[in-house]
């Protein structure tokens, strides 16, 4: 579905972001990895694809972005599609215990990134009429308690994704985002383990999707995988979600 792409993807050194990396160079895409953390050498050749990338760099500094955009066209020529998904959710707070270094934090991983991948991406992009995608949460649009900052973050990212289809629509360039629910990553397990109902946050994940238990990121990168081929050609501004029912409504858990 994705022979011959050449795809930026950040955030993709685990999570959810390394489901995408594997599923993207199985679908036949060079995949080129930006994140804060390095990528083991032996790791990254875990991925199909002959054609592979991982560049550590901070995704809130504008010149190791730049770097690594001129790394990525000196290496592979072009870039078809950016997948934004890195992002922090930290801290569990209710806004007015929120400091302002989380704020800015929060605000800077989770949306400044997106505005400097496109900025050193978009020329790339209206050369191949490629594609940009972005992660969000379903908490972007129903909400979540003690996660204001967050919350503000993920909504803005839904908004952002519909304004930037339509500026960038005249370029056939397409942009969505991906909203899942509660996934199984190591970032959600973390989380949990630090509330201090840690068994009864599990139960209540657990039970969250009406079509079953907490999924682990496969089924978010089998739908990023979509939303980037030439299956999606005439989907934009698309908030699609991922979430196995979870914002249907008002269920009991028991």
């Amino acid at each position: 579905m994705l022979h011959h792409k050449i795809i930026v993807l950040t955030g993709g050194a685990d999570g959810i972001g390394w489901e995408c990396a594997k599923a993207y160079s199985k679908a036949g895409a060079t995949v080129c990895i930006l994140d804060k953390n390095p990528i083991a050498e032996n790791k990254l050749n875990e991925l199909e694809t002959a054609k592979k990338i991982a560049i550590s760099c901070n995704l809130v500094n504008e010149n190791e972005i730049a770097t690594a955009f001129k790394t990525i066209i000196q290496k592979f020529g072009n870039i078809d599609a950016i997948h934004n998904n890195a992002g922090i959710a930290h801290p569990s707070k209710t806004l007015d215990q929120t400091t302002d270094a989380e704020w800015d934090l929060l605000m800077n991983v989770n949306l400044k990134s997106i505005l400097y991948t496109t900025r050193y991406g978009i020329e790339h992009l209206k050369k191949t009429k490629g594609c940009i995608l972005n992660t969000s949460s379903m908490v972007g649009t129903i909400g979540q308690d003690n996660h204001a900052a967050y919350v503000a973050t993920k909504g803005a990212i839904n908004a952002l994704t519909k304004a930037m289809a339509l500026d960038y629509a005249s370029y056939k360039i397409r942009v969505n985002a991906i909203s899942p629910a509660a996934i199984n990553t190591p970032t959600l397990q973390l989380w949990s383990k630090e509330q201090s109902n840690k068994e009864e946050i599990q139960h209540y994940l657990d039970k969250l999707q009406p079509l079953g238990s907490m999924p682990a990121g496969d089924v978010i990168a089998d739908a990023c995988l979509f939303l980037l081929s030439d299956a999606a050609r005439f989907i934009t501004g698309t908030i699609l979600p991922v979430s196995g029912g979870a914002e249907l409504g008002y269920r009991t858990i028991i």
